[in-house]
């Protein structure tokens, strides 16, 4: 059936075209007939759906996830769906899941990315029967797809396959000739296939699951510069993508991307990074990113972009079952332990330890992600209820004792059974308008199918619009509307050289009804859902309900009035595999 979008006011993507109320008509092949005049259009039969008083916009794109797992089970990819994300990238970190065994690629997914590994390893084990580029892509266009996906190939994944697990996770061996060449074959034939690029990761944080290699990192961290150069210069020379993350205890390395990118008597290579943001704990390192990305970009050429969230980055966590651990010494300790919890608790009443943990916390001028503020650290859930909605440094206040050890004795007490809150980034609103207005930023981070117990970013885009929306009222805009939606919805389709994230005649449509009446409803707040597919698996979401009128996706209604369609990503497939470089 023919769709007839009514008196919406609508945005095409392009940040140079005004908004205007428009009639949209889609037709029986899920294409845009026609954009025109309110009350222009006749066609008969149509369904008709009055959008007065509304917006019609570009489905959004998130350029950053890990739905590796997840697609597999639920390929609606109903949590993005929902809140109007109609394309996403999987492959992100270094890590995805194409050329290894189940175990070996749910080792190097779930403890970096807080995925459930006893609910990913069977589900690799029951599903994969792909061992290549070619032979997943088919596996995935098979499937009910909601949405819409690309994907780019995992350092890690080529990495590992081509050594060998064991070989790939060792600091004293690098990759010998044949297997650097294996990798690059690899690569090429993630190319052709229309992977966008590579992903890799430097960060030593990211660390393997299972019993076998447990604590060591990733395998692309044990990748030399030098070992990467032919897969480099091969994205160089097919336009591809390449996706990193420094080392984000040091950060010396994000040099390394930069200059990667760089287009002086070469082609530039077009790198992005992760992440841009307003840390709390390290307020110098936004302008510093913000110069050298500036910098990299009009002097040598380049074709560099970081990569942000546009919202306060608020993350919740049970214990010290926590990344940011990661990155000082003895958080580190804590972490390797967590499957040793008598021997970690010996640690943590360890005098020699507790001076350690509170010379490394306190170190001003040290990088880090984590503020490491423990009076920033608010309590939500814990058996002694007295101690909910307090900070340890309130709780240290009352016990007469050091912060770091009121904190320490909690995790002794209860493990995971107690679940703090803090905010790590992006607390001041006043630097929002220039982050959203940096040239060299996309505006998509969201980590969505990640971490699925820590943090919820799935409806970042409804964020941002809120407030630009709240800007523009008070008469200080942060930037036009128009522009605000191009950077969520075509900048990213013609940067990451993808079919999507504009509204024009002959495109597919995939779109999204906005009702900015309930903008209201947008808020930092999450709730908890459970992943139906995955044995009713918890994870926090995010709800902004009256927000999302509807969302189309390949010319057909997946979600109205806060219900997917009937059989919603079991039967019916909406959302394609988007090649880099192809249209529809």
């Amino acid at each position: 059936m023919s769709i007839l979008i009514k008196n919406g006011l609508f945005f095409s993507g392009d940040k140079d075209e005004n908004a205007s109320k428009k009639d949209v008509l889609i037709d029986n092949l899920g294409r845009i007939q026609e954009i025109a005049e309110p009350n222009s259009i006749e066609c008969f039969g149509a369904e008709i759906i009055n959008a007065e008083g509304k917006w019609i916009v570009p489905g959004f794109v998130d350029s950053h996830t890990h739905y590796d797992a997840e697609l597999l089970a639920s390929p609606g990819i109903k949590e993005s769906a929902r809140h109007g994300v109609t394309t996403i990238i999987l492959g992100s970190c270094s890590v995805s899941a194409v050329f290894n065994s189940p175990e070996d690629t749910a080792d190097s997914f779930t403890r970096v990315e807080a995925i459930p590994r006893e609910m990913m390893l069977p589900l690799l084990q029951k599903e994969k029967t792909w061992n290549n580029p070619k032979e997943w892509k088919s596996y995935i266009n098979n499937l009910p797809l909601g949405i819409n996906v690309a994907s780019f190939i995992g350092h890690s994944d080529i990495r590992m396959k081509a050594m060998g697990i064991k070989r790939s996770l060792s600091d004293e061996i690098s990759a010998s000739e044949e297997e650097k060449q294996t990798m690059l074959n690899m690569l090429n034939e993630a190319l052709d296939a229309g992977f966008i690029g590579l992903s890799t990761m430097d960060n030593p944080w990211d660390k393997m699951d299972g019993d076998r290699y447990w604590s060591h990192k990733t395998p692309s961290f044990y990748s030399s510069w030098k070992e990467r150069k032919s897969l480099i210069e091969l994205l160089r020379k097919k336009d591809a993508i390449l996706q990193g993350a420094p080392n984000l205890v040091t950060r010396v390395n994000a040099l390394n991307y930069m200059l990667a990118s760089a287009g002086i008597f070469r082609k530039p290579l077009k790198t992005t990074m992760i992440a841009m943001m307003d840390l709390i704990g390290d307020r110098y390192i936004y302008p510093l990113i913000a110069l050298a990305s500036r910098s990299i970009n009009i002097l040598a050429n380049a074709d560099f972009r970081m990569q942000s969230p546009p919202c306060p980055f608020t993350v919740y966590y049970d214990g010290v079952d926590s990344v940011m651990f990661e990155e000082f010494p003895s958080g580190e300790a804590l972490r390797n332990l967590a499957k040793e919890l008598d021997q970690r608790n010996e640690l943590i009443t360890n005098v020699e330890f507790r001076d350690n943990f509170k010379k490394e916390i306190k170190k001003k001028f040290a990088p880090k992600v984590w503020h490491k503020d423990l009076s920033k650290a608010v309590i939500l859930d814990c058996p002694e209820q007295s101690l909910i909605g307090k900070n340890f440094y309130q709780i240290a206040e009352e016990k007469n004792i050091h912060p770091v050890d009121a904190f320490l004795d909690t995790i002794i007490l209860y493990d995971k059974k107690i679940r703090w809150t803090t905010t790590i980034a992006n607390d001041r609103k006043e630097k929002y308008k220039d982050l959203y207005n940096f040239k060299y930023n996309l505006i998509s981070f969201s980590d969505a199918g990640a971490h699925l117990n820590n943090m919820a970013f799935y409806n970042f885009p409804l964020k941002m619009i809120k407030i630009v929306q709240e800007s523009i009222d008070k008469g200080t805009p942060i930037m036009t509307m128009e522009k605000c939606i191009w950077r969520l919805t075509k900048e990213q389709g013609d940067w990451f050289d993808l079919d999507c994230g504009n509204l024009e005649k002959g495109k597919t449509a995939d779109l999204v009804i906005l009702n900015p009446a309930h903008f209201n409803t947008i808020s930092e707040n999450v709730e908890i859902d459970t992943i139906t597919e995955f044995d009713n698996y918890e994870r926090l979401v995010n709800r902004n309900e009256g927000v999302v009128t509807a969302v189309i996706v390949g010319g057909k209604v997946i979600f109205k009035n806060e219900n997917y369609v009937e059989n919603y990503g079991t039967d019916i497939k909406y959302g394609r595999f988007l090649e880099k470089g192809k249209s529809n």
